[in-house]
């Protein structure tokens, strides 16, 4: 009786409150064991000796493995629906793996190879936003984002608060240690994720033809490219070289930890507001101009300043803001595919976004190298603009 009233009232779907703990519990896990060394990651390769050209290949790497798998991850896993799981589970070996890289060599090809692997565990994030929005129905699909994007956030700002606080006590490589620990946190409690299958009467079709539907999603290339622009200036700048250019403003031991928290705490709340405020589907695009335009006044203005408490204000401008784009361009693509597409559409649009994780702090260092340091932040600003005039010319479909 209690099944057919839930499914009269479209809700056969949702899960209990211990599977939705479980879950996110497990999405603590999989992003405290990928960014816990970050914040000083950059710091860590500059003391032992890599360029800013050499330090944006190796911060850039974290992208590639992302562009190659997770497109094709997202189309094998909507034919295969029954590897989402197992696919999620892996990623926590890898990165299991990928810490142990990191604590026992300081090589390039070690330190590469690392994050090439980190590359592979991130893009497995395509199977847990899969997994996680089928525990709601479809018009609740921005809520769902908006909860693993805090806890996405949560976990980051949790990790890279403590990360210089760990290295200050215990040595540079005593995160990736932490990182190995959490990671097999993650698989034991990544086992007991509970599925939701979700029914289709459609009979499976031929991988290309898949591609070409996913291809043909409307606006779903748009907002890539929106999703692209975002995580390119994410990873010049808080995830890259905000941390380095700190050091130059302030001697404070603690700099890095009050940058991070500038950015992350107005982030992580932009993610909570969005959990209990759903925005009108026809104010989506209005929200997103605001967000990209003001990002873009923001970041011109580190190289033309040089006060630390200044650079802390800006970065938690830009932290709020994109704490808003990323749940509602995430819930965006959840609205736009069907139930069969969903893995495909966003692996399509996690895989081509991974090109901003890649090309932004890959540019990014070879501008350092050649101009100056801050100028990073200019090209930043020039990423929203074009994100900006991009979304001018979009026509969403609100059928």
């Amino acid at each position: 009786m209690e099944q057919a009233l839930r499914k009269a009232a479209g809700e056969e779907h949702v899960a209990s409150k211990t599977d939705h703990l479980v879950f996110l519990s497990v999405v603590f896990c999989f992003w405290f064991c990928t960014y816990i060394y970050i914040p000083v990651f950059g710091l860590y390769l500059e003391d032992i000796g890599f360029s800013y050209s050499i330090i944006g290949i190796i911060l850039g790497s974290y992208g590639v493995t992302q562009i190659i798998l997770r497109f094709p991850l997202g189309v094998l896993s909507d034919r295969l629906a029954g590897l989402r799981k197992p696919l999620f589970i892996s990623g926590f070996v890898i990165a299991f793996i990928s810490s142990l890289l990191l604590i026992f060599t300081q090589s390039f090809i070690g330190i590469f190879t690392s994050r090439l692997l980190a590359g592979i565990t991130a893009a497995m994030w395509v199977m847990a936003t899969v997994l996680y929005s089928q525990y709601f129905k479809t018009e609740d699909a921005s809520k769902a984002m908006s909860r693993v994007q805090f806890l996405t956030v949560f976990a980051q700002f949790f990790s890279m608060m403590i990360s210089g606080y760990l290295v200050i006590q215990l040595g540079w490589s005593f995160p990736f240690w932490v990182a190995a620990v959490t990671s097999i946190i993650g698989l034991i409690l990544a086992f007991r994720i509970k599925e939701v299958t979700v029914s289709t009467n459609k009979k499976p079709i031929k991988i290309t033809s898949h591609i070409q539907k996913t291809y043909q999603i409307h606006g779903l290339k748009t907002i890539t490219f929106l999703s692209l622009s975002g995580h390119a200036i994410l990873f010049i700048t808080i995830f890259g070289f905000s941390p380095m250019y700190t050091t130059q403003l302030s001697s404070g031991s603690h700099a890095i930890t009050l940058l991070v928290c500038s950015f992350f705490i107005p982030h992580a709340l932009a993610s909570v507001w969005l959990m209990f405020y759903q925005i009108d589907i026809r104010k989506q695009k209005l929200v997103l101009l605001v967000c990209f335009i003001f990002i873009a006044l923001l970041l011109f203005m580190p190289p033309l300043v040089n006060s630390f408490l200044l650079f802390c204000l800006i970065h938690a401008g830009i932290g709020l803001l994109l704490g808003i784009i990323f749940p509602l361009l995430l819930g965006m693509v959840i609205q736009l595919a069907t139930s069969e597409m969903k893995s495909s559409a966003m692996g399509f649009y996690q895989s081509f976004y991974a090109i901003g994780i890649l090309a932004g702090p890959l540019v990014a260092g070879e501008f350092a190298d050649r101009i100056s340091l801050p100028f990073v932040f200019f090209l930043c600003g020039i990423i929203s603009l074009c994100g900006f005039i991009i979304l001018l010319f979009y026509r969403p479909n609100y059928q």
